[in-house]
């Protein structure tokens, strides 16, 4: 869908964010919550912008361009973070309206994927992992060289867009190509049908070849202390050292299970990558300031004009 498709109301709000959430897209959500004087819409109007569509609206003009660039600067900070911001708009002369009204905009950015997940191998621990993780707002790469190895996924009750079955090429340089793809902070889990190909995967990522190897999140790979000595001895012949190969976790999983069904595995192999998210610290205080959210929602008396006039609109 084509940002003129959106504007042209092809397409709701709420339908946006859906989609939007589905797809892990950057997005924020710009909502009127309060209003004097004369403007263009009511509290209770809806926008959602991303890097490039702008659906629904707060009713045009040089108004809601400010609100979009508002939106589009938080959009574009790498990485984006997600947070809650009251903003303030005077709608006279010199801000480009003639409503002459005040507009409280409050403007909430989500930052899409929290997390996100390179996954060798859609065996049954495979497909029970993505089972798992596909409802929480992580991006999963999924990879298999066996094309008729994804689950078929049709309709409603298919994974959302934000996981992507991908072809894992055979060889060298097809693994080489996945990995290359693989973005920074990504955390990965090597559990293919092949232990060759666990072991060349393992290589891959660990590789001074792999510029990216350093910015990964942590790597884990699935089996026994026995199946990792035994890539260990053979990964140290081929010039890995001790600290380089410290960085893989074998056998991945939080907690030890005697139990060798997918799904237990599964869910312990989860449960440690939900343990490795980072854990962001920040003041007490979050989102908007309670005194802002008390001034912008306590009821005043009808603003005339001129005085709304002299109101200096938020710089944006």
């Amino acid at each position: 869908m084509s940002s003129a498709d959106s504007v042209q109301g092809l397409e709701s709000w709420h339908a946006a964010l859906h989609r939007l959430q589905e797809s892990a897209t950057p997005h924020a959500l710009a909502s009127v919550i309060g209003a004097a004087g004369s403007t263009p819409r009511e509290p209770g109007a809806k926008l959602v912008v991303t890097g490039t569509e702008v659906i629904d609206t707060l009713g045009g003009g040089h108004f809601e361009q400010q609100v979009i660039e508002t939106a589009r600067r938080h959009l574009a900070a790498t990485p984006v973070a997600a947070g809650t911001y009251l903003e303030a708009f005077a709608l006279g002369a010199r801000s480009g309206q003639c409503c002459g009204g005040f507009v409280h905009v409050l403007l909430e950015v989500f930052v899409g994927a929290e997390s996100h997940l390179t996954l060798f191998g859609a065996g049954h621990v495979g497909q029970a992992l993505v089972e798992l993780l596909a409802p929480l707002p992580w991006r999963i790469d999924w990879y298999d060289s066996r094309p008729d190895a994804f689950p078929l996924q049709d309709g409603h009750d298919g994974y959302p867009a934000r996981v992507r079955p991908m072809v894992l090429f055979p060889g060298a340089e097809g693994m080489a190509q996945a990995v290359t793809m693989i973005p920074s902070g990504s955390h990965v889990v090597v559990m293919t049908h092949d232990h060759a190909q666990d072991r060349d995967l393992i290589a891959t990522l660990l590789s001074r070849d792999n510029p990216g190897g350093e910015a990964l999140a942590s790597i884990g790979l699935i089996g026994s202390k026995s199946k990792w000595a035994s890539f260990r001895s053979r990964l140290i012949a081929a010039g890995f050292d001790d600290a380089t190969l410290a960085r893989v976790h074998c056998p991945i999983g939080l907690g030890s299970t005697a139990s060798k069904r997918p799904r237990e595995i599964a869910i312990s192999v989860a449960a440690e990558l939900l343990a490795r998210q980072r854990l962001v610290t920040g003041p007490t205080q979050r989102g908007v300031a309670p005194k802002a959210l008390r001034n912008a929602f306590t009821p005043s008396e009808r603003v005339e004009n001129d005085a709304v006039d002299k109101i200096p609109a938020r710089k944006s």
